[in-house]
């Protein structure tokens, strides 16, 4: 994500409005891929010992049908050893302290996230507690060194397990003559335990049933993380009623899930600012799967990565904006916040729908969401910032929108 890993929306017509309506390159399709219907659901195949025919004309004692001996749903790594879950594997590979290091880069028999373990050493009861070393009530609150384990050698910006519990996947459902697919959509974020923030950009043309929300994701190519993610369909999409789909003023919309989701330490609300607050010079975060860089050489990403991004003041981004080919005239709207214009470090196409967040002042590793990524002049140029709709400029219309439908503010107020 060139650090910068996330939805750019790039192109002067600000085509992050396009980006995320076209279809998909093969990569993105394949990266979310279930291999049974929704909501994913764990299954288990037991085989059957079959019953022997009794030939009445043959004599008494026939010979013993042998048993079907069961398969095992782990991959085998050696003589009497399996590819587990690591937290599945007692074998003193773990690190004592409940938090397990994995390193990301090694991957070879087995995933990153398993342990080639001696078959006597399996247990059904995980040996991690699935908890980070400080555990918080409310929202807004991140997981700095991740819930069950930490990881080691991210050298791309990857996020850690459930640092970020808010952020969710957007996806679209598609379903072909033999299978289901999800397909990535954009980004979003976790406000209440039935309602997505994101970019009106990424669902407008959407219908709610073809929608699905994915929250606890991280490695989009594994299931074997220490928590599982969690899916819920998308009942009702609630789009500003300014949002002008061509400059993306207002874009900002609301999500409907039809049944809430449960409360896990990797998935969790973040918190939105008042209307008075002023984001300027703050550092934030910004999270996503989108790509590592503009262009048809930019890759999705499989990990959730993170990038630490400054706030930009209006005018000054404005400013800066008018020296790309926007032009003289370019007039920063007001529904817009910006941040980044660092080397190799922005959102990028992908990403669009995902949170800005900023720290709440005077509170450790607390966060409040600041902007949606909106739309920006290429990913990760120097001194072009990115752009984000602006949740304290926008905050009424979300109250307004929420008290309708009788949400409860306290999910999201710190």
């Amino acid at each position: 994500m060139l650090q910068k890993t996330f939805i750019a929306l790039g192109i002067l017509f600000i085509v992050a409005c396009q980006g995320q309506d076209i279809q998909l390159t093969n990569l993105i399709n394949n990266i979310f891929k279930n291999d049974s219907a929704f909501p994913p659901m764990p299954t288990k195949v037991t085989v059957l010992n079959p019953v022997p025919t009794v030939n009445r004309n043959e004599p008494p004692n026939p010979t013993p049908v042998e048993p079907i001996p069961e398969t095992s749903k782990y991959k085998s790594c050696g003589v009497n050893r399996e590819c587990v879950p690591r937290f599945l594997c007692n074998n003193g590979a773990i690190i004592e302290d409940g938090l397990g290091v994995i390193d990301i880069r090694i991957d070879n028999e087995c995933s990153y996230l398993e342990e080639c373990c001696d078959v006597p050493d399996k247990t059904a009861v995980p040996i991690i507690n699935p908890v980070p070393p400080v555990q918080h009530e409310g929202c807004g609150y991140r997981n700095p060194i991740g819930v069950g384990y930490k990881i080691v050698g991210d050298k791309n910006n990857e996020a850690q397990f459930g640092e970020f519990p808010w952020m969710v996947a957007i996806l679209k459902k598609e379903v072909t003559l033999d299978e289901t697919l999800n397909l990535y959509e954009c980004g979003g974020a976790i406000i209440a335990p039935n309602v997505i923030l994101t970019a009106a950009h990424c669902v407008h043309t959407k219908k709610s049933d073809t929608l699905v929300v994915r929250a606890g994701e991280w490695d989009t190519q594994h299931t074997t993380e220490i928590l599982p993610y969690q899916d819920r369909y998308v009942t009702e999409i609630i789009v500003h009623e300014e949002f002008n789909k061509g400059s993306l003023y207002n874009d900002i919309a609301l999500l409907i899930t039809e049944t809430p989701f449960d409360w896990e330490q990797n998935i969790r609300p973040v918190c939105l600012p008042t209307a008075n607050i002023n984001f300027d010079h703050s550092r934030c975060f910004a999270t996503g799967w989108g790509k590592d860089k503009f262009g048809r050489e930019g890759q999705y990403q499989v990990i959730l990565k993170k990038i630490d991004v400054p706030v930009v003041p209006n005018n000054q981004c404005q400013s800066n904006l008018r020296l790309t080919r926007l032009g003289n005239y370019f007039r920063l709207h007001s529904s817009f916040i910006c941040a980044g214009g660092e080397k190799d470090k922005d959102t990028c196409k992908g990403d669009g729908g995902s949170p800005l967040v900023c720290p709440v002042v005077g509170v450790k590793d607390r966060y409040y969401q600041a902007g949606i990524v909106a739309w920006g002049i290429g990913c990760g140029e120097e001194n072009i910032p990115g752009v984000y709709a602006n949740i304290p400029y926008l905050r009424q219309w979300i109250d307004y929108q929420l008290s309708e439908i009788g949400i409860d503010f306290k999910y999201f107020t710190p």
